[in-house]
């Protein structure tokens, strides 16, 4: 088995699908950060707050100076239009990959499952020869120009792109959402304006057969594009998909990105069937070989196997902590939960001051911008680190040892809101880690409720007054 693997990754193919997806993926993040910077989103985020959540180990990467901080982003659309064209293309991916997975990391508020996508993806292109045709690079400098290129490419970004449709579909295989519809049930229920199909939405019958279909879209996506036979009408579904997506729910860019990244799975040869349909004429077959060697190197063949495993580790780590991964957040990010859960809370810090004798509130609009305290107010371990530094700043000034307690009340997927935290614990006491958190208090045990109308349902009993 080990040798017929080896064989196919070192099998030359087309090049051109793996340089297209290039230029797609090259396009579009040079559009998302021009976006960025047009919307005035690097003021929102990165310059109007006072306070950052950084990550759990990452505590030294910090937000650079405003001016820093556009230069970044200009730099970041610069890099991407560079590997969109092929020049400098190593250069280009490298420096495209470090500035966006350094904009990423700098404040937790800002996660979102597609930005690691796209650092995965960059990560990926980092090793695979995607210059090596339909670019500047390889019309500048002929050793670096190639026809073909390794399967294994093509495996490796399928890998990576199809584990997160696998991913997110495990996420889905849960009560909340195949047996009660949520949060689908809620967001379709806000959604009833849809022209055409807006009257049906606030049926719970047509959340619970969305949320099934949903699940099972990601689930089987990957498996019908790789499959020739069901490859065009998957590639159809899948626009659908994300045109909806996109009409329903406010998650950016991620529906094209997914469109984009869907482009690998199509045969290696697309770009050129479809140039000579268009042109009308053969333009010939690419010389299998002139694959380079070094391009499926028995090194970069192990690079990719652990990328891949670790890959599919890390989504599924959740499990080793039990309980509603959705209610404790330990597992959650990375392990490309989209869409899964609607969480809304608030929380109020308790500061116990030894030296007065007396306990004062605070509150994280102290500090935090809107966006920052909806992000932090259900995430335990941003809670936890904003209690350590609420403490900190206690002591700074003169308050000695404090305690600081916190009223962490939330509702997840419509449910009553519950608390999140011990109120009992003071959180100057807990460190953050890897370890299972017993400090966040069991997710509520109730089903979610069902909004909008029930079909099939028994009809009420009337009862006379």
């Amino acid at each position: 088995m080990w040798s017929r693997l080896t064989t196919r990754w070192r099998r030359p193919v087309d090049a051109t699908g793996l340089a297209l997806f290039r230029i797609l993926f090259g396009t579009t993040m040079c559009l998302g950060a021009l976006r960025f910077l047009w919307n005035g989103w690097v003021d929102r985020f990165f310059v109007q707050p006072d306070y950052y959540f950084p990550y759990w180990g990452l505590e030294w990467l910090t937000v650079a100076p405003p001016g820093a901080m556009y230069a970044i982003f200009v730099a970041i659309a610069v890099l991407a239009a560079m590997v969109a064209v092929g020049f400098c293309y190593r250069f280009a991916i490298v420096g495209f990959l470090a500035l966006f997975t350094y904009v990423e990391l700098i404040d937790v508020t800002n996660y979102l499952n597609h930005y690691v996508l796209v650092s995965m993806i960059a990560g990926v292109l980092v090793f695979l020869p995607a210059h090596a045709t339909w670019s500047v690079d390889a019309k500048l400098w002929s050793r670096r120009r190639s026809a073909s290129v390794p399967q294994l490419a093509y495996d490796w970004l399928r890998f990576q792109i199809g584990a997160v449709w696998v991913s997110a579909s495990i996420a889905k295989m849960t009560p909340d959402w195949l047996l009660h519809a949520q949060p689908l049930n809620i967001w379709l229920n806000a959604r009833t304006d849809t022209p055409l199909i807006g009257g049906v939405l606030d049926v719970w019958e047509v959340a619970i057969a969305a949320s099934w279909a949903g699940m099972l879209y990601d689930l089987s996506i990957p498996f019908l594009l790789l499959w020739k036979r069901t490859r065009k009408i998957a590639f159809i579904a899948l626009l659908g998909f994300h045109f909806m997506t996109h009409v329903w729910f406010t998650i950016g860019m991620f529906p094209l990105i997914m469109v984009v990244s869907a482009t690998i799975f199509l045969s290696p040869d697309w770009p050129r069937a479809l140039r000579q349909r268009v042109r009308r004429r053969d333009l010939g077959t690419p010389d299998e070989t002139t694959a380079k060697a070094s391009w499926s190197s028995p090194r970069l063949i192990a690079i990719a196997i652990i990328w891949c495993c670790v890959l599919t580790l890390l989504p599924l780590r959740f499990i080793a902590y039990g309980g509603n991964v959705l209610w404790h957040e330990q597992g959650m990010r990375w392990g490309f939960k989209v869409l899964c859960r609607e969480k809304n809370g608030a929380v109020t810090y308790h500061v116990r001051l030894p030296d007065e004798d007396r306990t004062v509130q605070w509150s994280p609009h102290t500090w935090l911008t809107p966006h920052q305290v909806r992000e932090m107010s259900g995430q335990p371990d941003m809670i936890l680190r904003l209690a350590h530094d609420v403490a900190d700043d206690f002591r700074r000034r003169g308050h000695g040892d404090v305690e600081v307690y916190a009223d962490a009340i939330v509702s997840l997927n419509g449910r009553a809101p519950a608390p999140l935290i011990d109120p009992d614990i003071d959180l100057t006491t807990v460190e953050d880690g890897i370890g299972r958190a017993d400090w966040i208090l069991p997710a509520p045990s109730g089903p979610p409720p069902r909004l909008g109308r029930v079909l099939l349902a028994d009809p009420p009993t009337l009862t006379a007054r």
